[in-house]
């Protein structure tokens, strides 16, 4: 892991650069997938579920009695941590609707819009390495809040071809429509085309490896909405010479350990604090059970030691962090300096982990710097806002002549006749 002690401007853009790879070949390989998806459907979806989820799969729709099997199955406390996430998370997404007025811009004219929940969406969620049954949460229940018809979900199955209880449950709390055994680049390619199970959506929302993403990007472009460009997870935590180390390297390998491609850096005033870190980070971490995974993240990590307060945020602000931790003694001060961050977390009890899972907030956010232009995903992500407008007789009569005017200047008559047909019957 790397130490930039004081750093001059000049390394700014090492300092915050993210871990890249090489995917000169990505793009082709998944665009051919794709490609297959879209002319075989269903058929092509199950071979590659033999293929690379190394299952044999009769049906790709998970069935009613997969659910109760699922409840049944689930352990208790983890249950009723889902229901005490599921009540958090929807409060804080209900609260998020807004009432529009009807505004008149002038007499006769009236403007307004109204949200209109996306008809079709779906959720894309892992099951590679760890069972995401939070982004389940974290995805279908401000869908279901906003009122999207159709919430269809598509997630790996094991061997046995089977999805995890925790995933199968959070579904069906949240209100998810249809659930379908497939993952990777194949869920994208179905949920963006449509096959003979899996309906096609108009937008498509969920994290995933590299091949999840690029497969995002491209169904992007010509076929589908998606949440937002993403990339490895990543969090930014600052601390100062009163701050708890032990809290500290807890919140910074709580990313460290999501994959070999996240980033976790450290920005500090003090040389002291840093030093201490280091030993304790390491202490924690010989306990954790993707030790390995999570020293490889290490390797592209960083701690930054910077002069004072104002250095330290415009970097932070230039880093942009997807999470972004605060925990020095002027927590407050030092969060309205905050321009560009996905989320954040303030204080010494405000672990990274209770947004992840519980606390309300959504965890579903903008990774590589997307900060600086993307939010992550709430309540108005799955809506549109439609404009209406109303003129009267006498609105159109004082506001013609004025279109009039612009359509000529931009040799546009066909607008302009518009008007000018109008005024004349007057």
């Amino acid at each position: 892991m790397q130490v930039y002690r004081y750093p001059s401007k000049d390394q700014w853009n090492e300092v915050v650069a993210r871990p890249t790879f090489d995917n000169s070949q990505l793009r082709d390989l998944v665009s051919g997938i794709l490609s297959q998806i879209k002319e075989g459907g269903d058929e092509v979806i199950k071979q590659l579920e033999e293929k690379f989820d190394h299952c044999q799969l009769t049906s790709l729709e998970v069935l009613p009695n997969e659910f109760e099997d699922a409840k049944a199955a689930i352990q208790p406390d983890l249950a009723a941590a889902i229901d005490r996430a599921y009540h958090n998370i929807a409060a804080f997404h209900e609260s998020q609707h807004h009432t529009y007025n009807k505004v008149e811009t002038q007499p006769g004219v009236h403007c307004w819009q109204k949200a209109i929940a996306i008809d079709k969406v779906g959720l894309y969620i892992p099951g590679g390495t760890a069972p995401l049954f939070s982004t389940v949460l974290m995805l279908a229940i401000p869908a279901k809040i906003a009122g999207c018809g159709e919430i269809v979900l598509c997630t790996p199955p094991n061997r046995e071809g089977k999805v995890n209880p925790a995933i199968l449950y959070a579904a069906w709390r949240s209100g998810v429509t249809k659930v379908y055994k497939c993952g990777g680049v194949q869920a994208i390619g179905a949920m963006a085309y449509g096959t003979e199970s899996v309906p096609k959506v108009y937008k498509i929302f969920g994290p995933g490896n590299q091949f999840v993403q690029m497969a995002k990007q491209l169904v992007s472009l010509r076929d589908v909405a998606i949440d937002m460009p993403a990339g490895p997870s990543e969090v930014a935590v600052i601390a100062d010479a009163e701050s708890n180390p032990e809290f500290v390297a807890s919140d910074f390998l709580s990313q460290a350990e999501h994959g070999a491609d996240s980033q976790a850096l450290l920005f500090t005033t003090s040389e002291q604090f840093a030093d201490k870190f280091i030993g304790v980070m390491e202490s924690q971490l010989e306990k954790l059970q993707r030790q390995e995974l999570t020293r490889k993240s290490l390797e592209h990590s960083k701690i930054v030691i910077c002069r004072d307060d104002e250095e330290m945020m415009e970097i932070v602000n230039e880093y942009a962090p997807e999470h972004l931790i605060i925990q020095t003694t002027n927590y407050l001060e030092l969060a309205d300096k905050v321009r560009n961050a996905g989320s954040v977390f303030l204080g010494p009890y405000s672990p990274e982990s209770a947004g992840d899972y519980a606390s309300g907030t959504n965890h579903t956010l903008p990774t590589n710097g997307y900060a600086k232009a993307y939010n992550g995903v709430n309540l108005d992500s799955y809506m549109r806002k439609v404009t209406f407008q109303e003129i009267s007789r006498e609105g159109l009569r004082d506001l013609g002549p004025v279109i009039e005017t612009m359509a000529t200047a931009e040799q546009l008559d066909a607008h302009r006749n518009a008007v000018t047909v109008r005024l004349a019957n007057i």
